[in-house]
């Protein structure tokens, strides 16, 4: 077996809770190993591998630690996503199972053509930690509210909407002593309040890393200074993305963040929907946030940026240009980030004008002054403001992407 296993150049590996199912096969495709095997014995068996070997993953729950693991081992370790594995399975969606979901990752990890998620580093981890917390505390604090708004309601009260108000006018009504609600559900609402206040704690305290975060990464201090990006956006970027290097353009990374139309074309025609919505969801929601945030503060601003924005809004709607805007500040954060990685920013076919009349030389990447971030909102837009290329004055700009079609 040992002998046999000198020859495998490929495994596909399918990760359970339990156990592992590998699907090896040699350079010419022959099936030499099929079998599942023990996560304690998973790293022996693949100690024994030819150094180099590819072995590819399926992007799910403990990939990057197993990736991470057989890295060390010598071995090329790649992670897959699920949605790029699924066509590759020979019994389709009907077939599912592990031996035919890792057959599918060995067959997928062949492609020239494959796009791999890159492996996360342990302390990218543990920010995406820091950051899915708070979202989750942000849920139940929600749900809390709710389930007292509900028990309210029954006796004829209620209370605003405003998480600020909420807390302030149920410690007023449970003060109250003249108040015709139960001495029961008193209780049960000081409870409530009690849960509330212990949420709250958890989500300043997640909020706070977060932010120190954004002061002491030096990639997200640049991208702190893109237009209509905070703090928690700046976070999540570096945390979620890490090298911006592995996207080919600006263009790419917005599509891999699903900001981009859906494409239904055929006979020379071209139909454009609604945005696609794949890759990474919390990150796309913080920049569309972003984008709101910023569309609120262009009327109060007389730049060419916001220009700009006040009349893609005025042309295509409220919606339609908070998602441009989000699109806009995707390609930014690329073209920013990855030159400062080492990297032209330049898109592929695209020149950028000068910078003004007191600069010396091209301002490829420059778009915007080089003012300290905050994290206020009206402190995030700095007062310079870019070029703006010729294509991006065009009906179908830069950061519009053909939305207004």
């Amino acid at each position: 077996m040992r002998k046999l296993r000198k020859r495998i150049v490929r495994v596909g590996v399918d990760l359970g809770k339990t156990v592992i199912q590998v699907h090896a096969v040699a350079d010419d495709g022959t099936v030499i190993a099929a079998k599942k095997l023990p996560r304690s014995g998973f790293l022996s068996w693949c100690s024994e591998l030819p150094q180099g070997c590819l072995i590819g993953i399926e992007a799910c729950s403990s990939a990057h630690y197993w990736a991470r693991e057989l890295i060390k081992l010598g071995l090329d370790a790649r992670l897959i996503s699920p949605s790029f594995v699924g066509p590759y399975r020979m019994s389709g969606k009907t077939g599912k199972s592990d031996a035919n979901d890792a057959a599918a990752v060995c067959e997928a990890a062949s492609r020239p053509q494959m796009r791999f998620v890159p492996v996360k580093t342990p302390a990218q981890q543990s920010w995406c930690a820091v950051h899915s917390l708070r979202e989750g505390y942000i849920e139940e604090r929600g749900a809390c509210m709710n389930r007292a708004r509900g028990i309210l309601s029954e006796f004829g009260i209620l209370f605003p909407l405003s998480t600020e108000r909420f807390h302030g006018e149920l410690l007023k009504l449970l003060r109250q002593e003249d108040s015709e609600l139960p001495s029961l559900a008193r209780m049960a609402l000081r409870r409530c309040v009690v849960h509330f206040d212990a949420i709250e704690r958890q989500i300043a305290w997640c909020t706070g890393e977060i932010e120190r975060h954004a002061a002491t990464d030096p990639r997200a201090q640049l991208a702190l200074k893109v237009f209509g990006v905070g703090p928690i956006t700046a976070s999540a970027l570096v945390a979620s993305v890490g090298d911006m290097n592995q996207f080919k353009n600006g263009r790419q990374f917005s599509a891999w963040l699903g900001l981009v139309p859906r494409t239904s074309s055929t006979g020379g025609k071209q139909r454009l929907g609604s945005i696609t919505k794949r890759g990474d969801a919390y990150l796309r929601k913080m920049l569309v946030l972003g984008g709101r945030a910023a569309l609120t503060a262009v009327s109060r601003r007389d730049d060419a940026l916001s220009k700009w924005a006040v009349q893609l809004r005025a042309r295509v709607g409220w919606s339609k240009a908070m998602i441009a805007i989000a699109n806009r500040n995707a390609r930014t954060l690329w073209c920013v980030l990855s030159s400062h990685g080492g990297r032209s920013a330049d898109p592929p076919g695209r020149r950028w004008p000068q910078a003004g009349a007191g600069d010396s030389e091209n301002s490829k990447c420059r778009l915007h002054g080089d003012q300290p971030s905050v994290t206020s909102l009206e402190s995030e837009y700095p007062t310079a403001q870019p070029a703006w290329p010729v294509k991006a004055r065009r009906k179908v700009a830069l950061a519009t992407d053909g939305i207004d079609s």
